[in-house]
């Protein structure tokens, strides 16, 4: 039943284990990674600042209902006004003719009433009268509905440097998500080669393990017939418990490498990796990698259109010296009631306008910014130029030596394992001690420790070269 059960155990790990290589990692992780969508989305900003500027040229179209309430005299006779309900009665001409009433009925006859009239005591005290009508109107609700179409007819070139602007921003969106998925590739190298030098590790480890196992098996077996002293013994024991403490540690860095691997692709079913991935070979041409990274790197083709980019804002600060023209067309209604859609209470505006902009120093110095910034991304540009030539140059050098120590340390790792098989039957026939023979051990597990991380910063070399270069994702798909 026991055995039953752990080969269903073994079984069920070998179908949930994964073992993936450079590429299938990569490909999930430019499909899964997190950040690397939400870099994307700068080029849907951009793109919506392109239809913003291009909506310019239609203007807009603007549909309000205002409701207002009010007992304020001005506001009322403002909406009875608009409304064209206004009378004489609004203007407070009942108490006018109140007055000229009084008078008539204090005059029989024509001569009298051009005498009260003209007498300035009596013409003082109708001027006085405050009409309640006009200063204490009812209180009023008005309903006023309108269209309001505003289109630009000329913007001394602003729109249409806007629009190039958008669209230099879009490309340079474009190459900067590249370049950003080009980082995230080499990441991805980067943790791949780590994660397959910690199981190299662990693989020099567990070749370790066994040999101190047979030593002490070994001297175990000689301290029977008196080979072989309880020191001796002692050693061999206290060196292969260490191996076990290494391989330990030396498991757990590799489950971390593999955490992280998990982590960039969005793979939580990674378990186990390839071999080393050298991307970039040693013995490229220098000059010809130097080329191809002037015309690859795409944070060098991101540089480029900002160039561009502010080179039109320069334009566009300028269009200061052209005059804007705008038009403004308006139509509504106002009512009292909200169904104020009446032929005799609507309106009209059309106005046409144009600001021109005689004189305004502050203008062009806004101009002067700008062309200082356009010179200076200019310069940087052409600094990050010769700045990738010496960054391939110095990487490819790097790459070379890194090449040349893998080479050195294959012949000391083979040398050391034929010394410690020497060594080892010079044990056996009693002509060293145990210390020396775990003396020549322990540099037998320095020598593969030291193969390993040669070929990891070969590899990492490849990759740092490979970034300088700036094409990596390209090639992988």
């Amino acid at each position: 039943m026991k055995k039953s059960l752990f080969l269903l155990a073994a079984l069920s790990s070998m179908l949930l284990a994964k073992s993936v290589d450079y590429e299938t990692v990569l490909r999930e992780s430019l499909h899964n990674n997190l950040e690397l969508k939400a870099k994307k989305l700068s080029i849907d900003k951009a793109k919506a600042q392109l239809d913003q500027a291009k909506g310019y040229d239609w203007g807009k179209l603007i549909f309000s209902e205002e409701i207002s309430r009010s007992n304020d005299p001005l506001y009322v006779f403002g909406m009875k006004l608009e409304s064209r309900e206004a009378t004489f009665r609004d203007f407070g001409f009942a108490d006018f003719l109140g007055g000229v009433s009084n008078v008539l009925a204090m005059s029989p006859d024509y001569q009298t009433f051009k005498t009260y009239m003209t007498n300035p005591a009596m013409a003082a005290q109708l001027l006085n009268t405050a009409p309640k009508d006009l200063n204490y109107p009812h209180i009023r609700t008005n309903y006023k509905t309108k269209l309001v179409y505003e289109v630009p007819i000329f913007t001394g070139f602003k729109i249409k440097y806007a629009k190039e602007m958008a669209k230099l921003q879009i490309l340079a969106n474009k190459y900067k998500y590249a370049h950003d998925k080009n980082k995230l590739a080499i990441e991805v190298l980067k943790a791949y080669n780590g994660a397959v030098a910690a199981k190299y590790f662990i693989k020099a480890l567990q070749k370790a393990k066994q040999t101190t196992s047979s030593f002490v098996k070994m001297i175990s077996d000689f301290q029977k017939v008196g080979m072989a002293t309880q020191t001796d013994l002692l050693q061999a024991k206290k060196r292969d418990s260490e191996i076990a403490a290494m391989l330990i540690e030396a498991k757990n860095k590799y489950a971390l490498a593999l955490s992280y691997l998990r982590f960039l692709s969005g793979d939580d079913e990674i378990s186990d990796v390839g071999d080393f991935k050298i991307i970039v070979s040693p013995n490229s041409d220098l000059k010809k990698l130097q080329q191809e990274a002037l015309n690859n790197r795409n944070d060098l083709k991101w540089m480029e259109k900002n160039v561009q980019t502010m080179q039109k804002k320069v334009k566009m600060d300028s269009s200061i010296k052209y005059p804007m023209v705008g038009a403004h067309l308006e139509f509504g209604y106002n009512d009292d009631k909200l169904n104020n859609l009446n032929v005799n209470k609507d309106y009209y505006v059309a106005a046409v306008g144009l600001n021109y902009t005689i004189f305004d120093n502050s203008s062009k110095a806004k101009i002067q910014q700008s062309k200082i910034e356009a010179l200076k991304t200019a310069y940087y540009y052409k600094y990050m130029r010769r700045g990738i030539k010496l960054d391939v140059e110095r990487r490819y050098l790097t790459l070379k030596a890194k090449e040349a120590v893998v080479k050195n340390k294959i012949v000391n790792k083979d040398l050391a394992e034929e010394i410690l098989k020497k060594y080892e039957y010079m044990y056996k026939q009693g002509m060293i001690n145990m210390t020396i023979l775990l003396m020549k051990e322990a540099d037998l597990r320095k020598a593969r420790a030291e193969l390993i991380k040669a070929k990891y910063e070969e590899a990492l070399a490849s990759a740092e070269l490979k970034a300088a270069i700036g094409d990596l994702v390209k090639e992988s798909k």
